[in-house]
């Protein structure tokens, strides 16, 4: 088959370069345009477009989709069937209904669990046991179309949000390429969802990131590992803003937000019904650090409230 490919961010890359390594053949790779990055706000290719460059693909960077111009475009490259992968944009009918088999999409949840644009993050900050990817045969909705197939794993408790991304993005090239042959092949029917049953994961905020200590310590460490790369959770300390990138639950009580111990190897916080142990972190201006080097020349004395 002909196929178009669309999406923009390190998730997608593995399927699309398992669609590329397929005896199908990707004729354009679709991304949302490059944006700027780092401090130096130097303008970076998307993921997906730095792929499609090394295999001398064609890129279409449209700044918005809903045009004659692109339609136009797509059109004329007359695709068998469009992937799309972690795009970041609701397509229209007019784009849905263009290949002879339709777009199919690659979602990182069990559908209809966590619809919407951060399901890796959201099912570790509700402290889900199991996620996986759904393949789905589109339609308007925002992930309501229907369900190809689905494979599932566990969510260990190390993982956070990047390094259970990287676990989905494999499973995920394997389930397109299987979900398409099926498909093709008339194997599999795509099986309407329960909405019902449908819950949701919107985009991240700023302020998803910060910690309310009187939560209990599970779920703070959940919300620290859900939140990574971006926004990360933090709280503050003097007025300053403290970014927390790991930790772990532990005994210990006190009022919440409370520093309990602090000495050469130790930064101990107390929550609203344990403590966690912060193992990695950096203070507003600084590096990130290990808390052995963070707390080395630093005197954070126990007592201290962390927080607003």
């Amino acid at each position: 088959m002909k196929i178009v490919f669309m999406g923009t961010p390190t998730f997608a890359v593995p399927s699309l370069e398992a669609l590329i390594k397929s005896e199908h053949y990707v004729i354009a790779v679709v991304s949302q345009p490059d944006k700027p990055k780092g401090r130096g706000r130097k303008i970076i290719d998307t993921p997906t477009k730095s792929a499609a460059i090394n295999y001398d693909i064609p890129i279409l960077q449209p700044n918005r989709i809903k045009t004659e111009e692109f339609l136009k475009q797509l059109e004329d490259l007359a695709p068998d069937l469009i992937c799309v992968v972690a795009y970041g944009k609701i397509l229209p009918k007019e784009i849905l209904t263009l290949p002879r088999y339709g777009c199919i999409n690659v979602h990182a949840s069990i559908l209809p669990k966590y619809r919407g644009a951060a399901p890796i993050n959201w099912a570790i900050i509700n402290g889900e046991e199991v996620t996986g990817i759904t393949t789905m045969l589109m339609d308007e909705g925002m992930d309501t179309g229907g369900i190809l197939l689905r494979k599932k794993i566990t969510i260990e408790s190390n993982d956070n949000s990047e390094t259970l991304s990287k676990k989905l993005s494999l499973i995920g090239s394997d389930l397109i390429l299987d979900t398409l042959d099926k498909y093709i092949n008339k194997e599999i029917k795509p099986i309407k969802q329960n909405d019902n049953e449908a819950t949701y994961a919107p985009m991240l905020k700023k302020e998803n990131g910060e910690i309310n200590w009187k939560m209990g310590s599970n779920e703070i460490r959940n919300q620290i590992r859900g939140t990574l790369p971006w926004p990360g959770s933090f709280t503050f300390i003097k007025g300053k803003m403290l970014k927390i990138y790991d930790s772990e639950v532990c005994s210990g009580k006190g009022n919440p937000g409370e520093i309990i111990t602090s000495d050469p190897k130790t930064l101990r916080v107390a929550t609203n019904d344990y403590s966690l142990d912060i193992l990695e972190l950096q203070i507003e201006g600084g590096k990130k650090l290990r808390v052995e080097e963070f707390l080395r020349g630093r005197s954070l004395k126990a007592g201290t409230i962390l927080g607003q």
